[in-house]
């Protein structure tokens, strides 16, 4: 099989958002490598996780969420090569940085007894506090009973203050009923912590040999961190004060010196617990807690140069994201009305975005931009370009689009269901326009949507999402003609072109699990018609199909029962050559 060159490898990655004082997971757990100039089509039900999972790929997420864990390693050489200009300044921050580096690795000789300093703290804490469990209990009966007390008190501004005051009285009197339910959790968290340090105080053995104890490991401490670093120490450190100036340097001056005090920081606190600071994995952990971690490779007399590995997860500032978001990574939106501004000309919205990336004159964006007007399809761009956004059609809007999202030449290109708000007519033009500009520009499709018609049009591969999860994914030929999971077999039969005369369309039932919840076994489970014991109490583990085809359910393990699959679906490939009378 064909090497291909991972270009995004997405690793465990968990999304939550913060929703009225509660937390819903969105993403739980996806892994998946997106390969160089490949199309890959993101399915699934609305709700599924799709949007929420492609915008974690420009930091485009919503203020109320957040990526929890995972990693979002982005392979491009150009940005991760890093060069930065060693003037006098800079020269001066960073011999303070080194010596200050210097000074703070003295605490890597008491590592250990730091780390049972740590210890017999926490044992002092779990005797006098509440246990993890204890608080979480109390923790999430609050947040539910403040989720009901948030939603009773939106939906008692929506009464009628003139017709409705029994129904406004009676939503007071059970928010202050609540009110009173929120106040005793709090009282009981504070009652039993307080009843816990009564009982600590009370054992005075214990007191009195935690007290001997923890005197005689700081005074230990202190003296180790009195020693003399290693001269092999010193030459670390001079790799890591060039590090830090190279993962700052992009920054200006106020925020350079913000970033390295910060980065300062984290190594300590590395230093302190002991960490291996020449393991290449770790070090990356303590630097992507401020910043991205650039790694040294050479230098000359007025510059270093370093590169990095570029972890979208971790990215925290706009500025980085400028350099990713149009450039490397775009996107071509559902409705082209929202993403274009009415009271701005098309010619000004598109020759804007090339001036702002790529440096040009006005003259220059000029003549680019009427040229990706040609390229995606508009008649006569001269004359257009100096049109507004309404004196287009629905389908050159999007065309105009998806030549803003070209602009820059990106690298990934996310189309997230660009053909839905289209006639039926258009949206075939606009998938071929896609794949063909493909072929000029060399990027990577990253297409979502929830029709599998559109799918078989554009996909080389597919990934099949439900409740936050990948089910399914392979080649378009797999997941159409030999789809493993049940949902997979579930969204195949709801094709409408699979529809017979005289017959009803297939539709699943119920509707997907809440992601507010705990969710024990295969999320798919209550509404799956092939359900077992096992997928109400286990998560299935992916299962290997072929090389580049798997599925994560209980079907394929070798104990479970031989299944096949629904009879609207076998032989699809004829079905739908009738239907289109090829």
């Amino acid at each position: 099989m064909e090497e291909k060159k991972v270009l995004l490898s997405v690793k465990d990655l968990v999304v939550k958002f913060r929703v009225r004082g509660r937390v819903l997971t969105a993403i739980r757990g996806i892994s998946l490598d997106i390969y160089e100039n490949e199309a890959i089509a993101i399915v699934g039900e609305s709700g599924s996780g799709k949007s929420v999972f492609t915008k974690t790929f420009a930091g485009m997420l919503d203020s109320n969420g957040f990526i929890d864990q995972g990693e979002l390693i982005y392979n491009d050489p150009a940005l991760a090569d890093t060069t930065v200009k060693l003037t006098p300044g800079a020269r001066k921050l960073m011999l303070g940085t080194l010596s200050r580096l210097n000074d703070i690795s003295r605490y890597e000789l008491g590592a250990e007894t730091y780390k049972q300093i740590l210890e017999l703290e926490a044992e002092k804490k779990r005797r006098t506090s509440l246990s993890g469990e204890e608080k979480k209990a109390i923790e999430d009966e609050m947040a539910d009973l403040k989720f009901v007390r948030t939603n009773l008190f939106n939906e008692k501004q929506t009464y009628d203050p003139r017709k409705e005051k029994d129904r406004i009285k009676a939503a007071e009197a059970k928010l202050k009923e609540y009110d009173a339910q929120i106040k005793a959790l709090e009282s009981k968290e504070a009652e039993i912590e307080k009843a816990k340090k009564a009982e600590f105080e009370k054992d005075t053995a214990f007191v009195e040999q935690y007290n001997q104890q923890m005197s005689a490991l700081k005074a230990k401490y202190e003296q180790e961190i009195k020693g003399q670093i290693s001269e092999e120490t010193k030459k670390r450190n001079e790799i890591l004060g060039k590090e830090i100036r190279l993962s700052v340097g992009r920054y200006g001056l106020a925020k350079r010196i913000k970033l390295t005090h910060a980065l300062l920081v984290a190594l300590k606190k590395a230093m302190q617990l002991g960490v291996d600071l020449s393991d290449d994995a770790l070090l990356n952990q303590v630097f992507s807690t401020v910043v991205f971690r650039v790694k040294y490779l050479d230098e000359t007399a007025n510059t270093l140069h370093g590169t990095c590995v570029l972890d979208l997860a971790k990215v925290k500032y706009t500025q980085d994201w400028v350099q990713i978001r149009g450039k490397r990574i775009a996107t071509v939106f559902q409705d082209p009305m929202t993403s274009l501004n009415p009271i701005i000309t098309i010619g000004k919205q598109i020759s804007s975005i090339i001036i702002k990336h790529q440096g040009c004159s006005e003259v220059e964006a000029r003549t680019k931009a009427i040229e990706l007007m040609h390229k995606v399809g508009i008649p006569k761009p001269e004359a257009r370009y100096d049109d507004y956004p309404f004196q287009y059609s629905g389908g050159m809007r999007q065309r105009i689009v998806i030549a803003i999202a070209l602009s820059c030449q990106p690298n990934i290109l996310i189309c997230d269901e660009p053909t839905t708000a289209l006639d039926v007519t258009i949206q075939a033009q606009i998938l071929r326009l896609i794949k063909d500009l493909q072929k000029e520009f060399g990027y990577t499709i990253v297409f979502i949507t929830h029709d599998l018609g559109v799918v078989a049009n554009i996909a080389d591969r597919v990934a099949v999402l439900y409740a936050g999860q990948i089910v399914e994914v392979g080649t378009v030929e797999e997941v159409f003609y030999d789809p493993r999971h049940p949902y997979t077999w579930a969204l195949l039969s709801s094709m409408p072109q699979l529809a017979e005369r005289n017959t009803k369309l297939f539709s699943i039932t119920g509707t997907p699990p809440s992601l507010y919840n705990n969710i024990v076994g295969d999320p798919f489970a209550p509404r799956n018609p092939y359900c077992m014991k096992i997928d109400t109490l286990e998560d299935p583990p992916m299962f290997k199909v072929t090389d580049t085809h798997y599925a994560k359910t209980w079907l394929l393990d070798p104990r479970a029962p031989k299944v096949e699959k629904p009879e609207i679906i076998q032989n699809i490939h004829e079905k739908l050559m009738k239907t289109y009378n090829l």
